[in-house]
Formats: C-alpha cells, sequence, structure tokens
C-alpha cells in the first residue's frame, strides 16, 4: 500500500494528501485507508478525518490552526472555504 496522505499528529482532525485525488478515493495513511473522499483534493490541501461543528477548532500538527466557518464531514476538502483564522 503506498501511503498518499499523512495525518502528521495523533489529535489531529485532518490529514494532509500527498497528491491529487479524485471525489470518491480513498487516500492511504500508515494507519490504513481513511475515508473516502466527498470532492476532488489536490495535493498539500487537508481531508477532514472526523466529523468538525461550525466554529470548532481544526488541528493540524497537534495545533489549532482555526476554526470551522460551518459545518465539515469525514472526508471534505478542508480549507479556506470551510476554515476561519483566529483574529487578535
Amino acid at each position: 500500500m503506498k501511503i498518499t496522505a499523512v495525518r502528521i499528529h495523533p489529535d489531529d482532525n485532518v490529514a494532509n494528501l500527498l497528491r491529487d485525488h479524485a471525489k470518491g478515493e480513498r487516500p492511504n495513511a500508515a494507519e490504513g485507508p481513511l475515508m473516502p473522499l466527498t470532492s476532488a483534493i489536490p495535493m498539500g490541501h487537508k481531508a477532514a478525518l472526523l466529523a468538525v461543528a461550525k466554529g470548532a477548532p481544526v488541528v493540524k500538527y497537534g495545533a489549532i490552526i482555526g476554526h470551522a466557518s460551518m459545518a465539515i464531514s469525514p472526508g471534505d476538502h478542508v480549507h479556506l472555504h470551510n476554515l476561519e483564522g483566529d483574529t487578535p
């Protein structure tokens, strides 16, 4: 099995994709195949591993990188369209 996604920290609720993936494809991580993707996601972008409620933290590298601006389902593309940064 070739690894095509990385979950960097055990607390992460997103995985980074190591290549472009098509809708419905299941990226392979070290722990095994992940959930099917709900849309095509380009290399370097994030896919949700778990459901993330609107306003809940999105965690990458074991740290909060922002909050969901809308509900995010497992397999969704996580990027600027559904992720808000914290403002000082």
